[in-house]
């Protein structure tokens, strides 16, 4: 087992706007830095153009350096562009129909808020990943927070692969290392001047003791 493997790996959100023009090189300069084990195009818009277009971009990026790339939600749009797979917003709902329909090499994630039973259902369902959160406190949303004790049971009870996503610090992946497989970063990096920078620092943590 590869040091990588030992600690949570580094699962990467992309911004809900970015400019075609440099955000390609700057997500391939975060991957050249930092091991990243996947990485989800989670653009807002729903211009199917716009997502055809970044999806093609980095698609180039991703599979260059053998990174998976999946798209957040528009699962019609995983075999058009040639991508790993979907990341699924709404729970256990819809991993059945979408695991039927990409079949079983694609990757269907689902976010489960903090909701262990979605979570629970998601995984019998096939989901290859459940993620849960914020994990961190946001006045964004409902306020609901996945907190630690979520993280720590579902790692002593679950054998699925779980992400911890959603308003991370450092001193909150130094908590959380030891409960998750995977911490999904992007605004953490993308709103600070030097993004690769901050995911340095960022991994840095998931090998420190909280």
């Amino acid at each position: 087992m590869s040091d990588d493997q030992d600690h949570p790996q580094i699962y990467l959100i992309t911004p809900t706007e970015f400019d075609l023009l440099t955000f390609p090189d700057q997500l391939a300069a975060c991957l050249d830095q930092v091991p990243v084990a996947c990485v989800r195009l989670a653009l807002s818009t729903k211009d199917e153009t716009r997502i055809a277009k970044a999806g093609d971009a980095l698609r180039e990026v991703t599979h260059q350096r053998d990174v998976a790339l999946v798209i957040d939600s528009h699962m019609m749009m995983v075999e058009r562009l040639g991508l790993d797979g979907v990341h699924l917003a709404d729970g256990a709902r819809s991993v059945g129909k979408v695991r039927k329909q990409l079949g079983d090499d694609a990757i269907v994630g689902s976010f489960c808020g903090n909701s262990r039973h979605d979570g629970m259902t998601a995984g019998e369902l096939s989901a290859d990943y459940i993620s849960f959160g914020p994990a961190g406190v946001t006045t964004l949303g409902d306020g609901r927070q996945a907190e630690e004790e979520l993280f720590a049971w579902w790692s002593m009870m679950i054998e699925v692969p779980v992400v911890a996503e959603g308003a991370l610090s450092p001193d909150l992946i130094r908590t959380l290392a030891p409960h998750t497989d995977f911490f999904g970063i992007g605004d953490e990096i993308w709103r600070q001047d030097a993004p690769v920078s901050a995911l340095v620092d960022l991994r840095a943590a998931m090998t420190e003791q909280a």
